[in-house]
């Protein structure tokens, strides 16, 4: 049924603004505003929708993956830009970059996670392809 169709998914903010800045100058995304929200433009032709919703609350899952060819260098050029990462102890605990380094551990591929300003989160992970 909508093996065809152009899906696209969403998540709410609390402030257009702020995202758009975010989004657009700090992750270097296409953002594409209307009335409605904002449309994110991903590589690959992919695109996600971004509303505002006054009674926003944060997602406690990850809403938005970027692979990367190298994750240390995209964790030092999005601390530069003031991103910061979550810090996690344990199983899934991170190293002093906030990068889980789960191809050495054999958990998975090596992710960073890090907040937008309406705290949703989001990660870069190392592409293994």
């Amino acid at each position: 049924m909508f093996k065809d169709t152009k899906a696209f998914s969403g998540f709410s903010v609390d402030d257009l603004e702020r995202a758009t800045l975010f989004y657009g100058d700090t992750l270097g995304l296409e953002v594409q505003a209307s009335p409605a929200g904002l449309e994110l433009h991903l590589g690959g032709g992919g695109r996600v929708f971004v509303y505002p919703k006054d009674d926003h609350v944060p997602a406690t899952f990850t809403v938005l993956n970027f692979p990367v060819a190298d994750i240390d260098a995209a964790v030092e050029r999005l601390a530069g830009l003031g991103v910061q990462f979550e810090r996690y102890d344990g199983e899934m605990g991170t190293d002093d970059k906030g990068i889980f380094r789960g191809v050495e551990r054999e958990m998975g591929p090596n992710i960073a996670w890090f907040k937008d300003p309406a705290g949703n989160f989001l990660a870069v992970l190392e592409d293994q392809a």
